[in-house]
């Protein structure tokens, strides 16, 4: 018998449709793969910014997890909006004893600015959730609320990955698309000493809504196929450039509209059951 291969997304949900969830599954089924999910938030927001959030109980985004990996073969986790430290402690104990390869984008920030992760949780986060992470993508302002070290070059950017890789993580890909240059550069650097730049053109527009969570989970969709660490990430990259190319003259709402997600969709893949 064959299969889907399958991701877990741990998320929150983003009614615009652009970041969160939705941008998760549309990812993962545009490059073909099926995705599960656990929700973490309910957030009211548009392109123009998030107006309220509820968060889900612990216990719920606890079950939802369990609930999901007693009847699936997961092939990559992805972790992202995580609201506070008892849903970030409810998601380390769910995956505790769980040795599948997790995608955790430390979702802190909105694209409009607004706080999605309390200070309480970047602790919980970075002590539980990173050790247990195959590899982190931060970008600049994420990792400089973490390291306490200002990113604001290529140089700072590998010196934070540098720190980030010591907090027990596999790998780290510093995104550089808040620095301002004229391409878009991100590093990976793995606890094997690798290091790795993915640089693509800029492209004006200000579709940019869920870039992060679309990237991460490109990631785990093609981690998910069984591409390597690096190829996955190199494919991923090339699936956001499309995506951002695509929706660069479409209005999305009055603000920072959503990516073209289904540009390019592929059919549902399937895996030989081992």
């Amino acid at each position: 018998m064959k299969r889907y291969p399958t991701t877990l997304i741990i998320a929150g949900s983003d009614s615009c449709g652009g970041a969160g969830i939705q941008a998760d599954i549309k990812t993962c089924s545009a490059i073909g793969v099926y995705a599960t999910t656990a929700i973490t938030a309910v957030t009211a927001q548009n392109t123009m910014g998030v107006i309220d959030i509820q968060a889900i109980s612990p216990h719920m985004v606890h079950r939802q997890i369990e609930a999901v990996i007693e009847d699936f073969t997961i092939d990559c986790i992805k972790i992202g909006m995580l609201c506070n430290a008892h849903i970030a402690n409810a998601v380390a104990d769910a995956l505790s004893r769980i040795e599948i390869s997790i995608v955790l984008d430390p979702v802190m920030v909105s694209t409009s600015g607004h706080k999605l992760l309390s200070d309480d949780a970047i602790e919980v986060v970075v002590e539980r959730l990173f050790p247990m992470a195959s590899l982190i993508t931060p970008n600049t302002h994420e990792a400089s609320l973490i390291t306490g070290i200002a990113t604001n070059s290529l140089d700072d950017m590998l010196h934070n990955a540098h720190l980030l890789l010591q907090k027990g993580c596999k790998a780290v890909l510093m995104k550089g698309g808040h620095i301002d240059s004229t391409t878009a550069t991100d590093i990976l650097v793995t606890n094997e000493h690798h290091i790795e730049q993915f640089s693509s053109e800029r492209i004006n527009t200000r579709n940019t809504h869920g870039t992060g969570c679309t990237l991460a989970s490109a990631i785990a969709a093609y981690m998910a196929l069984g591409f390597p660490l690096s190829h996955a990430i190199k494919e991923a990259k090339n699936y956001l450039t499309g995506a951002i190319a695509h929706s660069a003259d479409v209005q999305v709402g009055h603000g920072h509209g959503a990516l073209n997600h289904a540009f390019a969709p592929k059919p549902l893949q399937t895996l030989y059951n081992k």
